[in-house]
């Protein structure tokens, strides 16, 4: 077999056998994109009592929420610390950046406030865009049209936490909405010219490696323009956590090597127009309750999985 990597560039117009997000700034906006994390102090329906109480049970929003975000401080302030957090530490080459609205459910609150808090981000003059993070059953036709109009001006994604295609799943981590839900927001969102973005989780109890396989084709068939993928990961002080002590062999794990190998199975049947933003994740070691894989970092993750494409002369939507 001819390595196709040494002969040709693949649909998403490099050379690299996924289409990454990195790349995908690059041929948008000629060099490469920041995001700055905010919260702006929202909430979620399944946290104050709307739908349910206690969240998500692998969730603890400050495993993944920066030190700079706090809710007390202007989005201006929480944008301009962390464009210093970020030239100080890792991505001193940035020149442009966008607003994640990352914390809690991004469009949960009245359209006046989500106005407000948008557009203070969209007046920074080192901003560019926002993606804002949410829940499917927290967006409705007016909230929509409103980010289109954005849309039209500004780069904008709307990153809606599907994390699994099966009702089963999702009811036993008490997510509050069933698949047909983010279905229906990932179109509505699409039809309108917005940018969608999608977050699944690999490894949730009760599912096997089949099942997630599956996942591939059916997400695979979405309007989604780009997508978050990660291992579930034990998180301290979660229902999740407990779970997990008490039924361990309802969960799938993985080795680093079986995730990699495992991925590029998924990777090799999912829509190659799709670009992947992330294929694993990274929470710091004090919040786990479990870690399979000790302090690798993402950075490494992702040397290793471009070593084993390579291997195994694969990409993604190869075998479509």
């Amino acid at each position: 077999m001819v390595n196709q990597k040494e002969n040709s560039i693949f649909p998403w117009g490099h050379q690299r056998r996924f289409n990454s997000y990195a790349g995908y700034f690059k041929r948008t906006f000629g060099g490469r994109v920041q995001k700055v994390a905010i919260n702006a102090g929202f909430t979620c329906p399944n946290r104050d009592g709307s739908l349910a109480r206690g969240g998500c049970t692998y969730c603890d929003n400050g495993a993944f929420n920066p030190s700079y975000c706090l809710p007390q401080k202007s989005i201006t302030q929480q944008i301009n610390e962390g464009i210093e957090f970020h030239a100080a530490h890792r991505y001193k080459n940035a020149q442009q950046y966008l607003a994640y609205f990352q914390a809690y459910s991004n469009t949960y609150a009245p359209l006046n406030l989500l106005r407000k808090v948008y557009e203070e981000a969209l007046a920074h003059p080192q901003i560019i865009g926002i993606i804002i993070g949410t829940r499917p059953d927290c967006v409705d036709n007016e909230k929509l049209d409103y980010i289109a109009e954005i849309a039209q001006k500004k780069y904008v994604s709307v990153e809606y936490g599907v994390e699994s295609c099966y009702d089963k799943t999702l009811l036993r981590i008490n997510r509050g909405h069933n698949f047909a839900c983010a279905k229906n927001a990932i179109e509505a969102t699409a039809q309108r010219g917005v940018n969608v973005g999608a977050h699944l989780i690999f490894g949730l109890p009760g599912e096997t490696k089949n099942d997630m396989l599956r996942e591939a084709e059916i997400l695979s068939n979405l309007p989604l323009h780009s997508i978050k993928f990660h291992q579930l990961q034990i998180v301290k002080n979660t229902v999740l956590a407990n779970e997990f002590a008490e039924n361990l062999q309802e969960f799938v794990r993985f080795s680093v090597p079986e995730y990699i190998d495992f991925f590029i199975d998924f990777l090799e049947k999912f829509n190659p127009n799709i670009v992947v933003e992330r294929f694993a994740g990274e929470v710091p070691p004090r919040f786990l309750a479990h870690s399979d894989w000790g302090l690798i970092r993402n950075e490494q993750l992702l040397a290793m999985l471009d070593k084993r494409l390579d291997e195994r002369d694969t990409w993604q939507g190869k075998i479509l």
